[in-house]
């Protein structure tokens, strides 16, 4: 063998050794995520009595019953509506907050624990804690306003359509601001501060060192922080079933409280794993989406 073939294969060993070592890994992660989205797509297609047994092929029959159902497009909508508001209030009122974290100041630590606190409370408690606070008759919230002289008569918070919703998303906020300004703060602790005293010296107002030093730096931590907390909120369940379960009238269900009362509440299981089906296909395209783009963005700059 020649000296050339001898060092071609010792070159193409070492290129392919990489991918030998994580091909178990790779292996496994498809088996672990790739079998239950297959015996899902295969339920979906097939009739599926409430007891989880299957039976022959229905002509996309649980597709058809899913989209032409009269809750379909109100909690697609609904669910759109909660995932933007949630994950745009979030960012917008954690960049401010993990900026102040990260100024030194007299209480600094005692700020960040009480920030960083609800981030150790399972949401099913944070939601028993605000449905509590906002219950109608003996609630905190309306006894505040009562002894502030702002209410007349008790306000059924959760149980009225027009102001249950917006609360929700209000409360999704409050319990997404932790881990987003953990983030942040690990953002900000990593960028140079040399840049900053420099831009300080040739004159840039703090205004101009946010826009044109921090928050590009901070972009790779943004694009992060966007793309778990969409996944995150989009499939969030525990905190909109504990507070109202979907009511008043369905008012308050996304997609994913409809998918368990679908599949748990009614039986109806090959329609819940239609809508699985379609769930999991609005994430993965709006994630690739968004990948593309935050890396055009990053080629671009």
């Amino acid at each position: 063998m020649s000296r050339a073939a001898t060092q071609s294969g010792t070159n193409l060993g070492r290129a392919s050794t990489p991918y030998l070592l994580i091909l178990p890994a790779i292996l496994f992660s498809f088996w672990i995520i790739g079998y239950p989205i297959y015996d899902l797509a295969g339920m979906s297609l097939r009739q599926v009595n409430r007891f989880g047994l299957t039976a022959g092929f229905n002509d996309f029959n649980n597709y058809s019953r899913l989209f032409s159902h009269q809750l379909f497009i109100g909690c697609l909508i609904r669910t759109l509506v909660w995932t933007v508001c949630v994950v745009g209030g979030t960012v917008i009122l954690s960049v401010p907050i993990a900026l102040i974290l990260n100024e030194k100041f007299y209480g600094r630590q005692l700020a960040r624990v009480i920030i960083m606190l609800p981030w150790a409370v399972s949401l099913t408690m944070m939601g028993i804690v605000w449905r509590w606070s906002l219950n109608g008759q003996s609630g905190m919230v309306n006894a505040t306003l009562y002894q502030f002289g702002l209410l007349k008569a008790p306000i059924e918070w959760l149980a009225t359509a027009g102001t249950a919703f917006p609360i929700l998303i209000g409360v999704g906020i409050l319990v997404s601001v932790p881990f987003t300004v953990t983030v942040f703060l690990g953002g900000l602790s990593s960028l140079p501060s040399d840049i900053f005293e420099a831009a300080k010296i040739d004159g840039a107002d703090g205004w101009q060192r946010f826009r044109h030093l921090t928050m590009p730096l901070l972009r790779p931590f943004l694009n992060l922080v966007l793309v778990l907390n969409f996944i995150y909120v989009f499939n969030s369940f525990p905190l909109i079933w504990v507070m109202t379960q979907g009511d008043p009238a369905n008012s308050t269900d996304i997609l994913v409280t409809w998918l368990y009362k679908l599949a748990f509440r009614y039986g109806e299981l090959g329609m819940a794993s239609a809508l699985s089906v379609v769930m999991f296909l609005i994430l993965l395209a709006l994630t690739i989406t968004y990948a593309m783009l935050a890396m055009r963005n990053e080629r671009s700059t």
